[in-house]
């Protein structure tokens, strides 16, 4: 079995995860900065994730005909970087949803085909991705924590110009990488299309679960550091308490290959509603008592960390070599589209209904994905 290019794989994860980090919970202040409402904060932030209705399964399906995976991840990592360039033109509302969209349509093209490389540089090891996506925790840790400090000290008029640096660490990891590719199994020629697969038991089921997921983490993604400023932490603070879920999802990945073996996909993913559940209810009526608080968001090592690591094994089962670029890109797709739908609602509920119930909504579609998964999904043996 060829070596494993451990750090070159990790280092694409560390830059493209900091970029994450740099938009999950300064993307709405630097709006909110700039004077908009929260229903427009909601809907630029939901461009983004409406963009990845289109572009992961455009790009997935052309990395499938051509093979040509990483010279996707190449020029989609650059055109994201000249793309978002165009921020500093105007910053009027229609603007910025151009923007939001030209940019989301590039990036959303590089995270499902990096998937389907770094898979099949593992091959066998394939409990071993864990280990390299931890890098990628790591970046949005280290990207969370150094932005929060800096955005107590300058102004958020600098934030377009953190992003394009991180922008940049992307394009320069992406040529450190070795291409690689999935390899066609024995039996390939009895798994039939794309399609076909789909429609295997639990597979569509699991889908609409991973749309509830996002939908889900709406309110988090678009108004938790709103939220907690407004409860009078400073943006230091609420740098280190999005680290902490970070820290907590690395603690996962590290032990996530034994979980594996220990556990059904079907079981670990149920945990992780079921805990996403809880931890929306938290973050929603409790989010002033820091203990409660510090809680929740280690509750990120489920709510991201455990659902999304059973969720790449669980395609990368469902979907054969020809339709792994497919596969990764429709989970990819469905996660946006659920987790625009998520903005969208919480920017028009935010005002309206409030916090509380904003929150409760999104930890009742996180239950229902629970109820989904546990009726449709068939157990199987854990993973080895």
């Amino acid at each position: 079995m060829p070596a494993l290019p451990y750090w070159r794989l990790s280092s694409f994860y560390f830059c493209y995860f900091a970029l994450l980090g740099g938009t999950a919970p300064f993307l709405s202040l630097y709006f909110d900065h700039l004077g908009f409402s929260p229903a427009r904060i909601g809907e630029l932030i939901a461009i983004p994730m409406l963009m990845r209705f289109v572009a992961p399964n455009l790009w997935g399906w052309l990395g499938d005909v051509t093979g040509q995976r990483l010279l996707i991840v190449r020029l989609g990592a650059l055109c994201t970087l000249l793309s978002f360039a165009l921020i500093f033109v105007a910053q009027s509302y229609a603007w910025l949803a151009l923007v939001m969209a030209l940019h989301a349509f590039f990036w959303h093209a590089v995270l499902p085909q990096f998937e389907v490389i770094t898979l099949a540089h593992l091959r066998e090891r394939s409990a071993r991705y864990s280990q390299i996506r931890l890098w990628g925790s790591i970046g949005f840790i280290l990207t969370v924590v150094g932005l929060g400090r800096l955005f107590e000290v300058v102004s958020l008029a600098a934030y377009p110009v953190a992003l394009l640096v991180i922008m940049g660490g992307i394009v320069v990891a992406s040529l450190w990488v070795p291409n690689a590719q999935p390899e066609q199994p024995a039996d390939a020629a009895g798994q039939g299309g794309f399609l076909r697969q789909l429609r295997r038991p639990g597979v569509l089921a699991f889908f609409c679960c991973v749309a509830l997921m996002q939908l889900s983490h709406g309110p988090y993604y678009t108004f938790l550091s709103i939220h907690l400023e407004a409860l009078g932490y400073t943006r230091g603070t609420i740098g280190l308490l999005w680290a902490l879920g970070v820290v907590a999802e690395i603690l996962l990945f590290l032990g996530m290959a034994r979980i594996l073996e220990r556990f059904s996909l079907r079981r670990v993913l149920i945990a992780s509603f079921l805990l996403a559940a809880l931890r929306w209810l938290l973050l929603g009526y409790l989010a002033e008592q820091l203990a409660i608080l510090l809680f929740a968001q280690v509750l990120h090592a489920a709510t991201f960390g455990s659902f999304h690591a059973a969720a790449i094994h669980f395609v990368q089962r469902s979907f054969g070599a020809r339709q792994q670029g497919q596969g990764q890109a429709l989970y990819a797709t469905l996660s946006g589209v659920g987790g625009a739908f998520g903005a969208l609602y919480a920017g028009y509920s935010w005002n309206s209904l409030g916090a509380g119930m904003t929150f409760t909504l999104a930890s009742l579609a996180a239950l229902l994905a629970a109820g989904i998964m546990a009726v449709r999904l068939q157990e199987t043996a854990p993973h080895s």
